[in-house]
């Protein structure tokens, strides 16, 4: 994550906290007009949902963060330009933000984008083999390569596609496949463009809802 989406994780993850889910981390990409702040939340994984079985992200947790989280950025003012919330769960192409979570999804592939260029590559793909202090070993063809954490921009899980059933066929995608690669799992909410917050109470702001 850039500095500015840490600031901001870490200035809302106990909001969400207070919620029942847990905030992954934040993505926080400035543009001329407007820029995009995006929240990935996920529960906690000992929760348990009324059906007894492991809980899952819902349209309705992103709901409830976005409300809260948009109030308390409304108050706290973290950004001065216009900018659209966007409240998600991880999907199956899952964000990695943390040391722990590299650790977490040790022998899975993984999509790496680099701040600066190592051995000449910006962009990896390979198997998360483990980690050590603050570097994480992956394994890219056969061979051992050991990025500091501290230079990975980005990074995602890679879906194994074919053994999760979503492999699209040659002619057409398969049911449940987005055509274009999409998560067919995420859950989400997206805000319209949010202009710097004004001294009205939160009550009286134009509602922000998708």
């Amino acid at each position: 994550m850039t500095d500015k989406a840490v600031e901001i994780a870490n200035l809302l993850a106990p909001t969400v906290a207070s919620l029942g889910v847990e905030l992954l981390g934040a993505e926080y990409l400035p543009s001329p007009g407007s820029a995009l702040l995006r929240l990935y939340i996920d529960v906690p994984a000992e929760a348990i949902g009324s059906d007894g079985e492991p809980r899952s992200v819902t349209i309705e947790d992103c709901e409830a963060v976005s409300r809260e989280v948009s109030a308390q950025l409304d108050v706290e003012d973290p950004i001065s330009s216009n900018y659209t919330l966007e409240v998600s769960s991880p999907g199956i192409d899952r964000p990695l933000f943390t040391l722990a979570h590299f650790a977490r999804f040790a022998g899975e592939s993984v999509k790496i984008g680099l701040k600066l260029p190592q051995d000449g590559r910006r962009r990896l793909q390979g198997q998360i083999a483990r980690v050590e202090g603050d570097h994480v070993v992956f394994v890219l063809d056969g061979s051992e390569f050991v990025v500091s954490f501290g230079n990975i921009d980005k990074a995602r899980l890679v879906p194994d596609w074919a053994a999760l059933g979503l492999a699209p066929s040659k002619d057409r995608p398969s049911k449940g496949a987005s055509p274009k690669g999409g998560r067919s799992d995420k859950s989400g909410v997206k805000n319209t463009p949010t202009k710097k917050p004004t001294h009205k109470p939160a009550a009286d702001k134009p509602t922000r809802a998708e």
